[in-house]
């Protein structure tokens, strides 16, 4: 008999353990909205529980808005405060995000007022009818979660503006997401997508929108119709083909990286487009077509793809400053490559380019366009006959954007030649290694579109004020020359990025040159420069600048404030007659150099 009662006692405590530790976990939640909380989120409409580890809800959020406190049921009604009760805010922001909860109630529709929920971070596989009931819901954070899909009346929040349901388990959405009218950002990255519903065109008002790490196939045509977006992101699916995007007058950016497209898309018509990541691809070409629309590009990242060639056109894309072509199956350069001149970084390596040597291509942006742009000047050399009389025509000025007269022994170059290049529209005029002793009287009729005027190894004795005209100017060689001063117009080339005055017969560095604020490589040497300006009215003021050269000048003294330019990543110094810094310092590199002369400023 004792049996028989001892055993069923162990059967109960033993099945009660479950439930028991359940409603343990449950009131410890409950117990994480605290009275104080409370208060705050009734004065100030918001209410954040983020990183609690809770498993549930408290009940009372759900009811906060009709809670009333028992310190507030019998009150001075004489009494001016704002924090009474009469006073509360409806629940406008509600933060669950970081806990492990898997379930909303319904009784989130008793939160009609919501603007903004935060649910990001969890562990929810579904969401409740009865989120279509937040009517005022503008911003909603889903990413982190466990959603296989969304509930028809999801599609109900008609006042949704920024939306994520980012990292989560999603393999369809309905046509209905067109609804979301008022969305302007979306991100649906790192789901299970294969395709996207016709009525995305809908959403006319996105900025911003990221699929990335889905596997789609297509896009739907109406993509087209998203005339505000302004970022793209499509990075790792499936897709074998863009669309053309020439509708999306202001999008900035598109990453299409790792996917399986074959070729570039029609970009006509996207005049606002900025940067294009499209690596790890199967792209065979760039087109001419694509480099005469993409003049306004500022990166191009189109590494790991299977291109042969690079049209001669590219030197079209004249704002371009990140070119990234690695790992590619490209066995030569185009000409004209070196005519980029506000490239800051281009990548090459993996391709199997015999005609550059390694150490070239290893040596960075700057020695890599040195060689580009020697080269360039080179066979122009080579294809030039010693005539005057044989001008380079339109057509082929208009193909390299360029007026390229280098080594013609010339002592002018005839008016009619600079109306023709203004007419090709040329970018770059190359009178180098002449015997000139001015700027040709035809130089006007092309120098309000130059980028690049290379004017160096001549025997010109003065640059005329009209210089400053130049405004997009932003390479000028006048090395080896006569010139012992610059005019002050110089000033006005705001754009200008590298100046080169070395081999000519300056004592002082010009005061002109420190209000070229743009300036990022100033070559100075072999000159007759006796001492330098390095305070904040002089070198001080070029925030930009990283090389500086004056090897091979007369400074009697190194001013310590030259360390104070702590961006510069070249400064040479060598074969002056100052006795400070000594040889061992200056061997050493810029930043001893820099370093020793800041030991050296007043405190």
């Amino acid at each position: 008999m004792s049996r028989r009662n001892t055993t069923p006692t162990k059967s109960r405590v033993k099945l009660s353990n479950k439930p028991i530790f359940h409603l343990q976990d449950k009131k410890a939640d409950e117990n994480e909205l605290s009275l104080g909380l409370i208060k705050s989120a009734k004065r100030t409409g918001q209410l954040s529980l983020c990183n609690r580890g809770l498993g549930t809800v408290p009940e009372n959020v759900w009811n906060i808005n009709e809670l009333v406190l028992d310190e507030t049921k019998e009150v001075d009604f004489t009494r001016s405060d704002q924090n009474n009760w009469w006073n509360a805010e409806p629940l406008k922001m509600l933060d669950l995000s970081s806990n492990v909860i898997r379930r909303i109630s319904p009784d989130i529709k008793l939160l009609p007022e919501l603007v903004t929920l935060k649910l990001h971070d969890n562990a929810l596989t579904e969401l409740p009818a009865e989120f279509g009931d937040l009517n005022n819901l503008t911003n909603l954070s889903l990413d982190h979660n466990k959603l296989e899909a969304l509930p028809k009346e999801f599609y109900k929040l008609s006042e949704l503006r920024w939306l994520s349901i980012s990292h989560n388990l999603l393999k369809k959405i309905e046509p209905d997401f067109g609804d979301l009218v008022m969305l302007t950002f979306l991100d649906l990255s790192h789901n299970k997508l294969t395709s996207l519903p016709p009525g995305m065109g809908y959403l006319v008002r996105l900025v911003e929108i990221n699929l990335s790490h889905n596997q789609l196939i297509e896009l739907p045509p109406d993509i087209v119709n998203l005339r505000d977006l302004k970022k793209l992101n499509l990075n790792n699916n499936s897709l074998k083909k863009l669309p053309p995007l020439g509708e999306l007058r202001k999008m900035e950016i598109l990453d299409a990286n790792h996917n399986d497209i074959t070729e570039l898309p029609d970009f006509y018509g996207c005049t606002a487009l900025k940067e294009i990541y499209i690596a790890n691809n199967f792209i065979k070409e760039i087109t001419e077509e694509f480099c005469d629309q993409m003049q306004h590009l500022n990166v191009l990242n189109i590494r790991d793809n299977k291109l042969e060639l690079l049209p001669e056109n590219i030197s079209l894309m004249q704002k371009l400053k990140r070119f990234d072509f690695s790992n590619n199956n490209l066995n030569k350069l185009p000409r004209n490559l070196g005519l980029l001149s506000q490239l800051q970084s281009i990548s090459m390596e993996g391709n199997k380019l015999s005609c550059v040597r390694q150490d070239i291509i290893r040596g960075g942006t700057d020695r890599m366009m040195k060689y580009l742009r020697d080269r360039m000047t080179e066979e122009a050399v080579n294809e030039t006959r010693v005539n005057e009389a044989n001008w380079p025509d339109k057509y082929t000025m208009k193909k390299s954007q360029a007026l390229l007269l280098p080594s013609r022994e010339l002592i002018t170059v005839p008016e009619d030649v600079f109306i023709a290049a203004a007419d090709a529209e040329i970018h770059i005029v190359d009178v180098s290694k002449n015997k000139l002793k001015s700027i040709p009287n035809g130089f006007h009729h092309v120098q309000e579109n130059l980028t690049q005027l290379i004017l160096s190894s001549n025997y010109i004795e003065n640059i005329p004020p009209e210089i400053g005209v130049c405004k997009h100017l932003q390479y000028l060689d006048l090395g080896k020359n006569c010139l012992n001063d610059l005019p002050a117009e110089i000033s006005a080339l705001k754009n200008l990025r590298e100046l080169v005055i070395s081999n000519n017969k300056f004592t002082q560095i010009p005061v002109c040159v420190y209000e070229l604020e743009n300036l990022e490589i100033f070559l100075v040497a072999e000159n007759k420069i006796e001492e330098i300006d390095a305070s904040e009215n002089g070198l001080g003021r070029l925030r930009r600048l990283a090389v500086l050269d004056l090897r091979n000048n007369s400074l009697r003294a190194v001013p310590p404030a030259l360390g104070a330019l702590t961006q510069l990543r070249s400064l040479e110094l060598m074969g002056n007659c100052f006795r400070q810094p000594r040889h061992a310092i200056l061997a050493k590199g810029t930043a001893s150099i820099l370093s020793y002369l800041r030991d050296r400023m007043p405190s």
